[in-house]
């Protein structure tokens, strides 16, 4: 019930762009990004966060909702609004300080990569209720996990304003992202 209402909220357009959530989603964390850094859910910079949560090797969701966040990226920088694209991953025994950051750098040379220990990555699971399991053993592809889908924006303070569906097409995840983002006045 509460995914359907969120993917609601994300589709309904302007009328809803300046509404709160309807209920709680999202919370602080703290975790290691693919450099060795502490990262919290306040972006260093202050700016605008994609948060997804998936694994960097992965040959199913990931493979749409993680170009969807660097082409998203791409088009509110060209608009003046810097973006931050991160995953936090389900899948820490593969996406480690030492290997995750190749793959997503051949996403976008911004993307951040978060990883942590058991606790610290329960923590970010449980704030965004975001379920998680590895389902099989690929031959190909190693641990295959079923995990969320949902792209959650966030401002600079780490406070979530909407999420977005990866089924979107960047223009029109850009557009709704954009309702969010664009500098009032």
């Amino acid at each position: 019930m509460r995914r359907a209402a969120l993917l609601a909220l994300a589709l309904a357009g302007p009328a809803l762009a300046d509404s709160p959530l309807p209920f709680d989603v999202g919370g602080a964390y703290a975790l290691t990004d693919q450099h060795g850094q502490t990262r919290t859910h306040a972006d260093p910079d202050g700016h605008a966060q994609l948060v997804f949560f998936g694994y960097a090797n992965c040959p199913g969701i990931c493979t749409a909702a993680m170009p969807l966040m660097a082409d998203v990226t791409d088009a509110l920088a060209a608009k003046g609004v810097p973006v931050s694209p991160v995953m936090i991953t389900v899948d820490p025994a593969r996406d480690t300080v030492d290997n995750m950051g190749a793959p997503l750098a051949h996403l976008h040379p911004d993307f951040v990569g978060l990883t942590g220990d058991p606790a610290a990555l329960a923590a970010s699971y449980e704030a965004f209720n975001v379920d998680h399991e590895m389902v099989y053993d690929d031959p190909e592809y190693g641990p295959i996990y079923s995990h969320g889908s949902l792209i959650y924006l966030m401002d600079g303070a780490g406070d979530v304003l909407t999420v977005l569906p990866p089924i979107l097409d960047a223009q029109r995840a850009t557009d709704i992202a954009w309702k969010y983002l664009a500098p009032r006045g």
